[in-house]
């Protein structure tokens, strides 16, 4: 990897977002792809794993909850950053399998300094799942269909099934219809996201042409 540029995967929903992130990573060198949500994330993964994954939290389909805990699961040697306007700060949310968290809102340097910052963890084979790291699933309420079911992906073997919310909601384990894993579940609510214009107005600050990127060689 020494002559070679560090791969990055973005994931968000809105392409404006992804676009924008994409331009200013791929100026200061770079190899980055894209991915609309979790479910297209993980076919890109299984063409390339890349070395970084930048994924936005509240997304349709697979959310970012969700797809950092399969990540981690299936793929540990990838550093992980979630991104979310949803929470303050520069610690990871409580429960999310990321190693660094960006807010939305932020600088690119900030996000520059946070992957320069990622910790060196050697993790070379999958970690067994844990009540203490449950799978977040992404869900609306409102928008709950007629027969009280939501969709569940299980981290060991990708697939997705429905479920019904029953006792223990918004926190129980569920069986996996495929494989019969085991799979702790928490419920991951949509938030008010923030205003597209505030975020590309503070990715697009202007930066040095000596900017280069973080090296990820540890």
């Amino acid at each position: 990897m020494q002559n070679s540029p560090a791969t990055l995967l973005i994931v968000d929903d809105e392409p404006s977002i992804r676009e924008t992130l994409a331009h200013v990573l791929t100026e200061i060198g770079y190899c980055v792809r894209l991915a609309a949500d979790g479910f297209s994330a993980l076919r890109e993964m299984r063409l390339q794993v890349p070395d970084l994954l930048l994924s936005d939290l509240n997304m349709p389909n697979m959310s970012g909850f969700e797809l950092l805990s399969v990540v981690r699961r299936r793929f540990p040697a990838i550093r992980t950053i979630a991104m979310s306007g949803s929470f303050s700060g520069d610690e990871v949310p409580s429960g999310v399998a990321a190693d660094g968290f960006f807010p939305k809102g932020s600088s690119i340097f900030a996000l520059l300094r946070i992957i320069a910052s990622l910790p060196h963890i050697e993790r070379r084979a999958p970690q067994p799942s844990s009540p203490h790291a449950p799978l977040w699933v992404h869900h609306d309420p409102s928008a709950l269909p007629p027969d009280g079911c939501f969709t569940i992906t299980c981290p060991e073997c990708l697939r997705s099934f429905p479920q019904a919310i029953g006792a223990g909601y918004p926190e129980y384990k569920a069986d996996c219809i495929y494989c019969d894993a085991s799979i702790h579940h928490q419920f991951a609510h949509p938030a008010d996201q923030m205003p597209l214009e505030a975020f590309q107005r503070a990715t697009a600050t202007a930066m040095p042409l000596t900017l280069r990127a973080p090296s990820l060689n540890y």
